[in-house]
């Protein structure tokens, strides 16, 4: 007989890390209300340098504000107009967001980008996502009509091709009624677990869409999207990083890749602005 409760606690205790980790109690209060200086100020008209605004994807787990504490102020100060949202809300839970149908939580991203794209005067945007926040985009530009709105999908450390959690979820068989649970309770887990049908469905004719530039930043050192060679995509316009061959030295888990690792801030500038990249370095955590 598997002991239960030694695998569910570990099951547990990894989304609950990542949803701490995520949220930070100091800023969840001001998750309703995002900066407005050039961070969700529906004012900002895009430069001539850099014409297109950018939309921040929050992962599992986060909100609009607090995913993006760091990376939306370094695109700012870049002169990027930069906008954030909060999606997948589940009745009654406030704060953590991203666990509702992920095609669902698509069709909220494309109602997003229709507003700052009607605000800004811009033609098209750029997608930047962290976790969920770079798959989900995938399936608006696939289903939803994105593609035609989006120039640029940047992915950091995004479950393109699902999760095992390490190989926690390779469990979920040996457990009658956990798997339901997740799906019912919280069903954007579920639809980021590897087989899932959603990941069938959104990987099935190939990973892109024609007209989409896509990057992907992974680190080998990532917990939560296992194995970590997953979150790669194949196909035309696609551009796949691993932090470590730029910065061997850069220890960054799944959480610390999004939240403030200007090394991978560095090649996220670097994606939206390629005419203009420069080389992503250990020192580029200084820049």
């Amino acid at each position: 007989m598997l002991p239960w409760k030694r695998v569910l606690r570990p099951l547990a205790a990894l989304f609950l890390t990542a949803a701490v980790a995520v949220v930070p109690a100091a800023g969840a209060a001001q998750a309703a209300t995002a900066p407005t200086s050039g961070w969700n100020d529906y004012s900002c008209k895009p430069s001539a340098a850099h014409p297109r605004p950018v939309v921040l994807v929050h992962g599992t787990f986060a909100n609009s504000t607090d995913n993006w504490l760091a990376l939306a102020p370094y695109l700012e100060d870049r002169d990027y107009c930069v906008f954030s949202f909060d999606y997948g809300q589940l009745p009654g839970v406030s704060l953590f967001y991203g666990l509702g149908p992920i095609d669902k939580s698509a069709e909220q991203l494309r109602t997003f980008v229709d507003k700052v794209l009607a605000a800004t005067g811009a033609t098209e945007t750029d997608l930047v996502g962290h976790s969920q926040g770079g798959l989900m985009p995938r399936y608006y530009l696939k289903f939803l009509g994105g593609a035609a709105k989006v120039n640029a999908l940047v992915g950091i450390a995004p479950d393109n091709h699902g999760t095992t959690l390490s190989g926690l979820t390779d469990l979920l068989p040996y457990f009658p009624g956990i798997k339901d649970f997740l799906t019912t309770n919280t069903p954007a887990l579920a639809d980021q677990v590897v087989g899932s049908p959603f990941l069938t469905k959104l990987n099935a004719g190939g990973d892109t869409v024609p007209g989409v530039k896509y990057t992907v930043l992974a680190t080998k050192y990532d917990e939560v999207v296992t194995p970590y060679q997953s979150q790669f995509l194949s196909g035309s316009g696609v551009h796949n990083v691993l932090l470590q061959d730029l910065c061997p030295l850069d220890l960054s888990e799944h959480v610390a890749i999004g939240l403030f690792d200007r090394i991978a801030f560095h090649e996220v500038a670097n994606a939206l602005d390629p005419a203009h990249a420069t080389p992503t370095t250990c020192a580029s955590a200084l820049s």
